[in-house]
């Protein structure tokens, strides 16, 4: 058996207890206000019956489990390249469910060509930045990790980062990149001992601490001027309106009505409408 099942509580038997601490809310300072345990979900790039990706994925989710996590992870088998199916499809709905329900990710690729793998892709790009008001991957922690057949290589968690980036995630600075990768896991997919292992160790931690101290916090840390235009144009042409800044057909600010205004200094010319 290759893969373990839910909750991920197959055991450790790589970790040194001595050294193991369980990240918690007392420890962080946090104020008690979410009861629920984090919940993470993990994506991984393969399909292949014996994945590399897919051990390091299970590897992240027993730790994550340990340290007190709701573990998640989704399988991309089935899954429609973007485009090529409507999002109302099982497998894309499930996915898009699952990252609203989550506080942080894992996303774990095989190095291919250099980059991330197309199972990867495929999976993010199936995510949209938002779907009416809600946002499937605003504000969660990510945490990114690799596997690669050759030498030590970053250019999928590197990859990994800027799409964390573009779905505006909170990345994590640390990272796993597991090389040789076929040395690294036994004949039952379990990681062996070793300082890639402790790294995994050092990721999920890392990931559990930062969890912890964003999610309650999410939507303020993301919470965005220009959004908030956005979602409330009919009130700020009521406060434009009141303040005497639009035209008379209604369509918006007049640049005139600043360039008469001087700056605080009294410089006539001076002010935003002089630039």
């Amino acid at each position: 058996m290759d893969k373990p099942l839910p909750p991920y509580t197959d055991g450790l038997p790589n970790l040194s207890p001595a050294h193991f601490v369980v990240p918690t809310s007392r420890d962080l300072g946090l104020d008690a206000g979410f009861t629920h345990p984090p919940r993470f979900l993990i994506l991984y790039g393969s399909l292949r019956p014996r994945s590399f990706s897919r051990f390091l994925a299970h590897e992240a989710a027993r730790l994550l489990t340990t340290m007190g996590g709701e573990v998640r992870i989704f399988d991309a088998d089935g899954l429609p390249l973007p485009d090529d199916a409507p999002a109302e499809h099982p497998k894309v709905q499930a996915l898009r469910q699952l990252s609203i329900w989550s506080e942080g990710q894992v996303w774990v690729s095989p190095e291919r060509h250099g980059t991330l793998t197309g199972v990867m892709k495929a999976q993010i790009d199936w995510l949209p930045l938002s779907e009416g008001s809600v946002r499937p991957t605003q504000g969660r922690t990510l945490a990114v990790m690799q596997v690669s057949g050759g030498s030590q290589s970053f250019n999928a968690v590197n990859a990994l980062r800027v799409l964390g980036r573009w779905m505006r995630m909170i990345t994590i600075p640390n990272q796993s990149s597991v090389p040789m990768a076929y040395q690294e896991f036994d004949a039952d997919g379990r990681m062996r001992p070793g300082p890639l292992y402790d790294r995994v160790v050092d990721v999920c931690e890392e990931l559990m601490r930062f969890t912890l101290l964003t999610r309650e916090r999410a939507d303020r840390l993301v919470d965005r001027y220009s959004e908030r235009k956005e979602r409330e144009p009919e009130r700020l042409k009521a406060v434009a309106a009141e303040i005497g800044f639009t035209r008379s057909d209604g369509s918006g600010v007049q640049a005139s009505t600043f360039a008469a205004v001087p700056d605080s200094a009294g410089a006539p010319g001076s002010g935003p409408g002089s630039a």
